[in-house]
């Protein structure tokens, strides 16, 4: 599960923390990829949605979206500030009230919260979510050499990318890069797959 004194840093300061991610810069490079990638208009969800803003802007773009958070707090926050969109609790690895398979799935810089020992389960559960034909976007914070946590408790796990690929079986790599992200300025990995069908 993702990590307790993450999950307690993102339960307390939600509203602080997206009054800061709605004053960045939207991630247009992001957001390109997943109209470039994405199944037009399809079945959506975005796990690990925090306040919202990502699962709002696809709403927008015309996708039947459902944002998933580990955090009440978030939930609220989003709930409130996208009531156009449904959000609900749940978290990974295990995503247990989730029985849906979607065209598209998102999810984004959520994986190194993750204790690295579950970062491989955590990704096979989120290709289990894509159904034949849909698309994967995968994305985390790189952080080399040993786990690290961040002032506020935040943990950034340490992990090999290898580790996220070998659990999407078979899947079609449609875009890989590691770059530094235009809205938030920290360094990324973001993986694009296709699961055959």
């Amino acid at each position: 599960m993702v990590d307790l004194k993450t999950e307690a840093a993102y339960e307390a300061n939600a509203e602080r923390y997206s009054e800061d991610w709605l004053e960045q810069p939207p991630p247009d490079d992001m957001y390109a990829l997943l109209m470039r990638h994405f199944v037009p208009g399809g079945k959506t969800v975005d796990v690990g949605c925090g306040n919202g803003r990502d699962a709002a802007w696809l709403a927008q773009q015309g996708f039947d979206v459902t944002g998933y958070d580990a955090s009440p707090a978030f939930v609220a926050v989003a709930r409130k500030t996208f009531p156009w969109v449904t959000f609900h609790v749940d978290r990974l690895p295990l995503m247990e009230s989730v029985t849906a398979q979607y065209d598209n799935v998102i999810c984004e810089t959520v994986l190194m919260h993750l204790p690295a020992d579950e970062i491989a389960q955590a990704a096979d559960r989120l290709w289990t979510l894509v159904r034949p034909g849909g698309v994967l976007y995968v994305s985390w914070r790189v952080t080399e050499g040993a786990d690290l946590r961040h002032d506020d408790c935040r943990l950034y796990s340490a992990f090999d990318s290898a580790v996220v690929r070998a659990a999407l079986h078979e899947g079609v790599v449609l875009h890989e890069e590691d770059v530094t992200s235009a809205s938030s300025g920290k360094r990324v990995c973001r993986l694009i797959v296709r699961r055959p069908g």
